[in-house]
């Protein structure tokens, strides 16, 4: 049986031998030595780092944040000292002047990576995993929210067996002077619990915590608002900065208020939407 063979450099090789000897111009060689930036794990570090009171390094997300870091740092965004792993509140500030860089405003500069800014910060250095994003913006009970924030609600009603209604929304900057900011960006409803027993109360939030949200309770006595649950969605990329703090400090068992308090939900396992997702 005869062997096809190409010479090269005066060496005999077969003809897979030949091919796999040269580099596919569909897969560049460069393309595979780039290192990997896990979305998911790079924005909850953003959210959970500048709230620790030591440099505790998220889980899971210290590789890709340092990639980030040394492209802020090769864009002259970041100082060396501060490229390690940690997605503190100086890596959040650099960030934000980059995103401003691109023009962006707003949501669009709070700090938090996106997907299209995150895309352009690795060109030639890191390639993009795991991409999340909020999705389109949607109307629900007369209140503007985003895709994900619907898709997570919508889970959290099929545990429950019943709707949830909403007593205020997102993308409403201003609106509310007792929420701090936190429903100036994405992600972030109140649902309303009238006729709500006690328990009924502690298993809707028991639920949305299940899919992906930092849910609490609250109550008159905590400020000036009539009972009703208040929720966060985790790693939503157009939360606000207060509301990053908010989602930073249920990871670390605050509940989410200005005294920085215990938490006092239902505590169980903590995960974004897209972890839930991936075990529904």
């Amino acid at each position: 049986m005869l062997v096809a063979v190409a010479v090269l450099s005066g060496l005999v090789l077969t003809t897979a031998q030949a091919h796999a000897a040269t580099p596919s111009a569909a897969t560049p060689a460069t393309t595979a030595t780039l290192p990997a930036v896990d979305m998911e794990a790079t924005v909850l570090a953003a959210q959970i780092d500048p709230r620790r009171a030591d440099n505790t390094l998220t889980p899971g997300a210290h590789d890709s944040v340092l990639a980030v870091e040394q492209a802020l740092e090769a864009r002259h965004l970041l100082d060396a000292r501060w490229v390690d792993g940690y997605f503190g509140t100086t890596t959040i500030t650099a960030y934000a002047a980059f995103q401003r860089s691109l023009g962006y405003t707003g949501l669009d500069a709070n700090g938090l990576p996106g997907a299209t800014s995150l895309a352009l910060l690795g060109q030639g250095r890191f390639t993009v995993t795991h991409q999340i994003g909020p999705g389109a913006k949607l109307q629900r009970d007369g209140y503007t929210i985003n895709t994900r924030t619907q898709n997570m609600l919508t889970a959290a009603e099929n545990i429950l067996g019943f709707h949830l209604t909403l007593s205020q929304g997102s993308y409403n900057p201003g609106g509310d002077p007792t929420s701090a900011g936190t429903h100036d960006g994405g992600g972030v409803v109140d649902v309303n619990i009238d006729g709500m027993s006690t328990t009924t109360r502690t298993d809707v939030a028991r639920a949305l915590r299940q899919v992906g949200f930092a849910a609490w309770v609250r109550n008159p006595s905590q400020g000036n608002w009539p009972w009703h649950i208040h929720a966060a969605a985790i790693s939503d990329t157009d939360l606000s900065t207060q509301a990053q703090n908010q989602t930073g400090d249920y990871y670390l068992g605050f509940n989410g208020l200005a005294n920085h308090g215990a938490d006092d939900g239902p505590r169980i396992p903590i995960q974004t939407w897209e972890q839930y997702q991936r075990t529904h």
